[in-house]
């Protein structure tokens, strides 16, 4: 229902950042990386809950080197939680290697 609700989204709510945030959640926990992708680019006035959104997203999909990569692009002032989401994706790469 989700990603039919977005594909027929109308195109000023596809501007919003609550819907394109809610958007990019909803299709990282479907497991859709490449979709949420696309939605992270095509957003040009990024948010601190836009990119927590695809770090927790990456973390969720267990792409820790995509999260820590996108990370280091965040020029904003960050909150707890987008610190603990990473310090999550720095344990789970130590473990793997």
């Amino acid at each position: 229902i989700g990603k039919e609700l977005l594909a027929k989204m109308p195109e000023d709510y596809r501007n919003n950042n609550i819907t394109t945030n809610s958007a990019i959640d909803m299709l990282m926990k479907f497991g859709d990386v490449e979709s949420a992708e696309r939605i992270f680019l095509s957003i040009k006035a990024k948010d601190i809950i836009t990119y927590g959104a695809m770090v927790k997203g990456y973390v969720g999909n267990e792409m820790f080197e995509k999260a820590l990569d996108l990370f280091e692009q965040i020029g904003f002032e960050l909150g707890d939680e987008t610190y603990t989401i990473v310090f999550n994706a720095c344990a789970k790469l130590c473990n793997d290697r």
